[in-house]
């Protein structure tokens, strides 16, 4: 018998992560959202992948613009994760925030630790997400400390 579904967030929460937003355009429309993780599949050709609800509206922006922006935060971000994580007010979240164009035409977030910019090229359904695969076509790494989420807080690292 498989784990109720608190019980399986209660278990992932131990496991400390980076707080990175997820970022796509289609035409002159854009959209994001907060993500916990996201995983590294191949070194050659560079592959990201990012898990995304079915019922997510970032989810319509991916497939449509065939392209997405990981956005890795960076300490002192945490406003910027909260917002993109409310379901309230999604057309608002990129009101006021600066971002570049990227080569794929995803947003870029300005101030965050990295930006990997992909482009959609595979995506696989599993349970209630479906699993977007991009390959990473231009990165940008500022040092920055990175700001991780572990058990339900925002933490940075300590020197």
């Amino acid at each position: 018998m498989a784990v109720n579904p608190d019980e399986f967030k209660a278990s992932l929460g131990c496991r400390a992560t980076g707080v990175s937003i997820v970022t796509s355009r289609h035409g002159d429309h854009v959209h994001g959202m907060t993500v916990s993780d996201f995983v590294s599949v191949s070194l050659e050709p560079p592959l990201v992948m990012v898990s995304a609800s079915e019922t997510a509206n970032t989810l319509k922006f991916i497939r449509a613009g065939k392209c997405f922006a990981l956005n890795i935060l960076c300490a002192g971000q945490q406003d910027l994760a909260n917002l993109f994580a409310a379901k309230e007010n999604e057309d608002l979240r990129f009101e006021g925030l600066e971002t570049d164009k990227a080569v794929t035409g995803a947003p870029l977030i300005q101030g965050a630790k990295v930006n990997l910019d992909c482009k959609l090229v595979a995506e696989h359904v599993a349970g209630d997400h479906v699993l977007c695969i991009g390959q990473v076509e231009h990165v940008n790494i500022r040092d920055l400390e990175p700001l991780v989420y572990y058990q339900g807080k925002y933490r940075v690292f300590a020197s």
